[in-house]
């Protein structure tokens, strides 16, 4: 039995029970270590009180009512999938684990919909779209294995965002719990609605300090046309992002535009000698289009400004089978970045498309600067890269060199009108930069309305804000 003494008063797992009987609690070690951080390095406390399985809205409601009334923390979390320490646990916390509540409760022809929980599968989502010709937009890297409700609590990205957004951009509605136990709905269902506040796209990003999401409303797309691409390689990185950024301000947006640096190829090199990447090649751009009527003059313009740019060769991928040979590598590029020093950790950042190349130039100096490598890759099409920073795990200060420099990283990014963080959240690892993230009238607004959402501040504390 664990104790966890709250503001109130000392509560155990054994008072839980008799006030919550019809809900699964499980406070055995194993379990509670099992929950106890998400995939980031920000590590959760050892001392949380117990892991809560709810499947239904009312169960989420009495579990808070409870939480609150006790002022005890609560954790919401799905597969741990998260690289920003959002889900990672608190001291004293009921960790809820939300994915017992993974049902597709609708999908909707006629209104273009999806109702589902937030325990359901990203790519199960996609996939009952799919069976009825429609399409779920959102493709995080996670897509197989991490939440929709994880992904509404952190806005998650992914390679699409340059032609559908990211995830905010895709939910409709949310049916949430409040810190009391309230059950209510942020708006109707309907495509437009000007009656109140956006109270969905407050929530979605929010990383579970405002409401607890127990229902999500998905906008769904008609199928779109198989995927083709086009890879340029350049002798330069300037060549291949003005590349990017020349096709991403064009007409013919793409589905997906990805770039990656020499260091990323050389990365790849290393880990995969059969992926063909040529020794001269300092920059990687692939340029995908998903429409049904124009793709060929989309692919058509794509070769032509890959070349006007600098490209030294350039490849059509004119087949799902030689497009995903090709996405294969993207996808393959973290496994391979250790090849470089040894070891590595990895950023996410954003930047506005028209610094990129700025970006880019200030690598080298930095590199130098701690004594690592620093390799850039990411979603060109939106600004978002992912900061690959290598170093040699013999060295023992090389991994505390390296952090640094990721943090230095995020700091440019940010006095170049950029952000800290584009599509991994803020959670535990993120929080050291919102005071140069936001003016502090922003920030001190931000934690006045979570104070309004839960005035005893129980949800996911010491997150976000």
């Amino acid at each position: 039995m664990t104790t966890v003494r709250t503001e109130t008063a000392a509560v155990t797992t054994e008072a839980m029970r008799a006030a919550l009987p019809d809900l699964e609690l499980d406070d055995s070690p194993a379990t509670l270590e099992a929950h106890r951080t998400d995939r980031s390095s920000m590590p959760g406390s050892d001392h949380p009180l117990v892991v809560a399985r709810p499947d239904s809205a009312e169960q989420v409601s009495a579990l808070l009512s409870y939480a609150n009334g006790h002022r005890i923390p609560v954790v919401p979390q799905g597969t741990l999938t998260g690289v920003a320490g959002a889900a990672s646990a608190s001291d004293g916390a009921i960790l809820l684990d939300l994915t017992r509540m993974n049902r597709i409760l609708r999908v909707s022809r006629e209104d273009m919909i999806a109702v589902a929980q937030p325990g359901v599968i990203v790519s199960d989502l996609a996939e009952a779209a799919a069976a009825e010709g429609l399409f779920y937009a959102p493709a995080p890297a996670s897509a197989q294995i991490a939440t929709l409700g994880g992904t509404v609590a952190t806005n998650a990205g992914g390679m699409r965002c340059i032609k559908y957004g990211v995830t905010r951009e895709s939910v409709r509605s949310l049916e949430v719990v409040l810190a009391d136990g309230t059950i209510m709905s942020t708006r109707p269902r309907t495509v437009k609605t000007v009656g109140g506040l956006d109270l969905t796209g407050l929530i979605v990003g929010s990383e579970g300090t405002l409401a607890v999401v127990t229902e999500v409303t998905v906008r769904l797309l008609a199928a779109p046309g198989p995927e083709r691409g086009v890879l340029g390689l350049f002798p330069t990185l300037t060549e291949g992002l003005t590349a990017t950024n020349r096709i991403a301000s064009g007409a013919r947006t793409p589905s997906r535009l990805e770039f990656m640096d020499g260091l990323c190829l050389q990365a790849l090199r290393n880990h995969l000698p059969d992926a063909d990447i040529p020794a001269g090649a300092n920059a990687w751009v692939l340029a995908v289009t998903d429409a049904h009527d124009g793709a060929e003059e989309d692919l058509a313009s794509y070769e032509t400004t890959l070349l006007r740019a600098g490209a030294s060769s350039v490849h059509r991928a004119a087949t799902a089978e030689e497009l995903e040979e090709v996405l294969s590598v993207r996808r393959r590029l973290q496994p391979s970045a250790k090849s470089l020093r040894g070891g590595s950790v990895e950023g996410d950042i954003g930047v506005p498309r028209s610094t990129l190349v700025d970006f880019a130039a200030r690598m080298p100096g930095l590199s130098e600067r701690f004594g690592v490598t620093i390799a850039l890759g990411g979603h060109a099409g939106d600004g978002n890269l992912h900061p690959i920073v290598a170093f040699d795990p013999s060295d023992p200060g090389a991994h505390a060199r390296a952090e640094e420099a990721l943090r230095t990283l995020s700091r440019l990014a940010q006095e170049m009108g950029g952000t800290m963080s584009g599509e991994h959240g803020v959670g535990l690892e993120k929080l050291p930069f919102l005071d140069t993230e936001m003016a502090p009238e922003a920030l001190n607004l931000q934690r006045r309305i979570k104070q309004l959402f839960d005035p005893n501040g129980i949800l996911n504390p010491g997150k976000k804000f």
